[in-house]
């Protein structure tokens, strides 16, 4: 069996070894081995989880790639393949905004007369959007949602054009583009002046889920290769 140094796994990723330290350290990686002067010992079966774990990490974020690794090495294969999955629901969920969103364009600068279905409470819209109501509190006080009130409770009512601002925001927003811009984005829809602006975030979204999604592809072929060289002793 092959051995090999931190410093060997590290140089493979333009990494430091402290870092390889603190990935195995939190569970990312299996156990080394020691030598008898307590130096860690490496193997293949590490140097496949870091190269699972970092591609993870380009796919997921560094949190849920981290969640992952903890699952597989503590033998929840089960829950690692949920986290996964969840993962690729979500991308297709952000496919399907932005399809949506681009199918609307035309229509932007209208509010439906005749809208598509009854107006939604602060508590049905979070849930579409899997937001929290405080979230589309914070989105309606920058000015990208404006909801009514219904006149008798005074609760938030979101008639359709509202739930159509509120999709596009939380797809830019997951974009990682500022309430700001967001906010600047839809006031241009709502005022029909041009949609430059919403033509080029979907443009710049698109790239990212496509990237994304190859990300993903390319994880899952490190994550399947460590699952086959994986410790098979792990509780």
């Amino acid at each position: 069996m092959v051995t090999l140094k931190p410093a060997d796994l590290a140089r493979e990723h333009r990494i430091s070894t402290q870092a390889v330290r603190n990935y195995e350290r939190d569970g990312f990686l299996p156990p080394a081995g020691r030598t008898p002067s307590g130096y860690r010992i490496y193997t293949e079966v590490h140097a496949a989880a870091l190269r699972a774990f970092l591609a993870l990490v380009r796919a997921y974020g560094h949190a849920v790639a981290g969640q992952i690794m903890n699952a597989v090495n503590d033998g929840r294969l089960d829950q690692a393949l949920t986290l996964v999955d969840r993962g690729h629901a979500q991308l297709l969920r952000d496919r399907e905004t932005l399809d949506s969103v681009r199918t609307a364009i035309g229509h932007l600068t209208e509010t439906p007369s005749v809208p598509d279905a009854a107006p939604r409470t602060i508590g049905e819209l979070a849930r579409r959007l899997r937001v929290t109501p405080a979230t589309l509190r914070k989105w309606e006080a920058a000015g990208i949602v404006a909801p009514t009130r219904d006149p008798a409770t005074g609760y938030r009512l979101y008639q359709a054009a509202d739930v159509r601002d509120a999709e596009l925001g939380h797809l830019l927003r997951r974009g990682g583009y500022l309430l700001e811009h967001i906010a600047a984005v839809v006031r241009q829809i709502r005022a029909a002046g041009g949609t430059e602006a919403l033509a080029d975030a979907l443009t710049a979204w698109q790239e990212k889920l496509t990237a994304q999604g190859v990300a993903m592809l390319d994880a899952a072929t490190h994550l399947s290769r460590y699952l086959r060289v994986a410790p098979t002793d792990r509780p």
